[in-house]
Order: C-alpha cells, then sequence, then structure tokens
C-alpha cells in the first residue's frame, strides 16, 4: 500500500469517526429517542434539520466515497483491518471534544488494536 492510498484510507477513516462523533451530539441535542409512536414523526422532522445530523450524514457519504477509493487500489482482507483506527480516532475525539471518559483498560484495548493494525499492515 503506498502513502497516497494509506492517507486516502486515514481521511476516510476520520470522515467516519467524526461522524460518529456528529450523530452522538445529535442524539445529546435531540434529548434521546421518543417515548410514543406518535412522536416518532416530529422526531424525524427535527433529525432531519439537525445541523449535527446532516454534518454526521455528510461525513459518512463523503467518507464511502473516500474508501471506494482505497478498496479499487488494495485488497479488502489488507484494508478492512485498517476500519480499527477509527477506534483509537473516536475515543481521542471522545475525549476531548465530548469529554468522554477514557480510562486505562480502554487505553490498553486500543493499544492493542493498534499494535494488530501494525502486524496486518507489515503482510502487504
Amino acid at each position: 500500500m503506498n502513502y497516497l492510498i494509506f492517507l486516502l484510507a486515514i481521511a476516510s477513516i476520520s470522515l467516519n469517526a467524526f461522524a460518529q462523533i456528529a450523530l452522538r451530539k445529535t442524539m445529546l441535542t435531540m434529548g434521546g429517542m421518543p417515548d410514543s409512536i406518535f412522536s416518532y414523526f416530529q422526531f424525524g422532522i427535527h433529525l432531519l434539520v439537525n445541523m449535527w445530523f446532516l454534518l454526521g450524514m455528510a461525513c459518512y457519504a463523503v467518507s464511502i466515497g473516500l474508501w471506494m477509493g482505497v478498496l479499487g487500489k488494495v485488497e479488502v482482507s489488507l484494508a478492512y483491518p485498517l476500519l480499527s483506527i477509527g477506534y483509537v480516532i473516536t475515543a481521542v475525539i471522545g475525549y476531548f471534544f465530548m469529554h468522554e471518559d477514557v480510562n486505562m483498560i480502554r487505553i490498553i484495548g486500543l493499544a492493542t488494536i493498534c499494535v494488530g493494525i501494525f502486524i496486518i499492515s507489515r503482510s502487504a
């Protein structure tokens, strides 16, 4: 995998992570799912005009386009494990932007993922 394709993969994975954060912000601003079936229509309308939701969907759309470019150049068995980098990116963004708890157990888990990604990348 050359550096351009790797950067394309990182951009796609980062956008996917940003989408997750945006969708989390969406639900925080929306106050959760509706309590009754009759409230779902109003919930859907509010969702469609929520800027965090729109940002998240836009990030997903661009991410998919970039990922298709990666898959056009790299074997899926090499590319797919790279998606695990998204766990690390999401944890970092969640910690700094959402003030989420990233404790030592999570850090050890993320480090284990990074070691696995490194091992897989050596097979290319």
